[in-house]
């Protein structure tokens, strides 16, 4: 639990003065650690979390319109991290806690897939002419392998065959991130594909032998707050502030001034325009890296600004549509891989959690990966509405005259993208960071600019805490390597804290765009 507010006195008699940027689970784990004095011991302080939003959890959280709530995006509470298991269950009671089954399926062909692919239900799709193309794909794969297996696409058609890939793989690749699939590095195939054993489950169907290897199984069941995950960051809000933090909202960092080394104030803006200035010891910032690094005063050098304003997001909407329940679906969501729509993803948000929908109606998720301004993103609200009922309608899965009602929600920065340059783009900064402002701290999903998972944002937060209060040595940028994937089922389902520092990691895996 919280320790109880304290005066801002430490033992040295000098206030110590803190500042986190943004109340996504970052900004909002680090505020309520720093409030702890992080574990067994609590810590004076004054505490300012800077929110550009009006409303807190970043992309966790739930957005509410007329009765309805949204998940923006999806967010199973499952971690191998006991830190983050025992935070969830301090800031929300067991009761509020929901235990839900795991449901996530492939839409292609108008013909769904189980994912994992099990062998029964893809040869029993494909049908035996396409299944035999796949195998005979496969051998000549292997035979006479693509010659570029450094993207995305040769490195994929390469182990699973031209026709898989293109079914399995290709599509919805190059939907959520906007480039064609042979400009994207193999790095993403190479880290994510081998977890999940997408191809490895149709390759196993359809070339049966003895002693297969079987597909590693992902997690069949999950938490979930019975409100969706605002609920998590609304009440961890409330925590930090009746402990004495202080929260703004609809402010934004405008800039922070630096110079003997470190960190020493930082200046806002509020949507009304009034700045502020708040003194600092330290900082903890999920604002996006780069946009951290453009708001130092004075500036850093033009090759650390280039660097910073390289780094890019894709973003996404979302348009809900309520339906009657006899439309719905019992998956979480479903990856729709048809290239005939611009369609990526469908939640259906009753599957997550009863109480987020109304009875006998269920509201459903639609998902469009965009960036902000392009075509899509700019669209009016009724021609998004429209365009989402069609796409639905056009894939056989609800009528248009279905719909009763329908709202759009829009998320910037809602991905990093990992192209070509954005490694040493991150490095860069880091170097910077690290020379001139050591007491500023970037967590999180965009402050690392990292595709990390909820947990995982939460975990660098904890470990930063540590840093500052205790003088830890903690590497936040080695949290979450590669070895440990967040869903995938294993023997030992716990995260050895030691192995946090043991290995620099990308995070939850993203494509490596040219």
């Amino acid at each position: 639990m919280l320790a109880e507010a304290r005066d801002p006195q430490s033992r040295d008699g000098r206030t110590r003065n803190y500042v986190v940027i943004g109340a996504g689970p970052a900004g909002l784990t680090a505020a309520r650690y720093l409030l702890q004095g992080a574990p067994g011991a609590g810590v004076d302080a004054e505490l300012l979390i800077v929110e550009a939003d009006d409303i807190v959890g970043g992309i966790s959280r739930t957005v509410e319109r007329d009765g309805w709530r949204f998940d923006i995006g999806g967010h199973r509470f499952f971690t191998k991290v006991p830190e983050v298991e025992e935070f969830w269950h301090d800031v929300l009671a067991q009761g509020e806690f929901l235990r839900r089954p795991r449901m996530s399926r492939i839409f292609y062909g108008g013909k769904f897939f189980d994912y994992p692919l099990r062998a029964m239900n893809a040869l029993r799709n494909l049908g035996p002419l396409e299944s035999l193309r796949c195998v005979a794909s496969y051998g000549w794969a292997r035979v006479r392998p693509p010659k570029d297996q450094s993207t995305f696409e040769g490195w994929v058609a390469s182990r699973f065959g031209w026709r898989l890939y293109r079914i399995f793989f290709k599509t919805y690749t190059e939907k959520v991130w906007g480039v064609p699939a042979d400009t994207i590095q193999a790095d993403w195939a190479a880290q994510r594909i081998k977890n999940l054993s997408l191809g490895k489950a149709i390759v196993n169907a359809l070339t049966p032998r003895r002693n297969q290897t079987d597909v590693t199984s992902l997690i069949e069941e999950f938490q979930y707050p019975r409100l969706g995950p605002g609920m998590m960051w609304e009440a961890c809000r409330d925590q930090v502030v009746a402990a004495g933090g202080e929260l703004v909202m609809q402010t934004r960092v405008e800039r922070i001034e630096h110079g003997a080394g470190a960190a020493h104030t930082v200046w806002t803006v509020d949507d009304a325009g009034r700045r502020s200035s708040h003194p600092c010891d330290a900082v903890i910032s999920s604002m996006p890296l780069g946009e951290l690094l453009g708001a130092m005063d004075p500036a850093p050098p033009v090759e650390v600004l280039r660097a910073a304003a390289g780094l890019r997001h894709r973003d996404f909407l979302t348009v809900a549509l309520v339906v009657p329940e006899q439309h719905a679906f019992p998956d979480n969501w479903i990856y729709v891989h048809s290239p005939d729509v611009k369609l990526g993803r469908i939640q259906n948000f009753g599957s997550w959690s009863p109480e987020m929908v109304k009875p006998g109606q269920t509201c459903l998720g639609l998902e469009y990966f965009t960036n902000v301004g392009d075509e899509y993103w700019s669209m009016a609200d009724d021609a998004l509405i429209a365009l989402a009922k069609r796409e639905l309608a056009s894939l056989g899965l609800v009528p248009e005259e279905a719909v009763s009602a329908a709202y759009v929600v829009r998320m910037p920065a809602a991905y990093p993208v990992y192209d070509a340059e954005y490694a040493a783009n991150v490095d860069v900064l880091r170097a910077w960071l690290e020379q001139h402002t050591p007491n500023v701290w970037p967590v999180g999903r965009n402050g690392m600019h990292r595709y990390n998972n909820q947990d995982h944002s939460m975990l660098t937060a904890m470990l930063a805490v540590e840093n500052i209060l205790h003088d830890a040595g903690h590497d936040l940028w080695s949290v979450n390597v590669e070895e440990d994937y967040h869903e995938e089922l294993k023997t030992d389902d716990r995260l050895d804290r030691s192995s946090v520092t043991a290995a620099r990691g990308t995070g939850r895996a993203a494509p490596v765009v040219r």
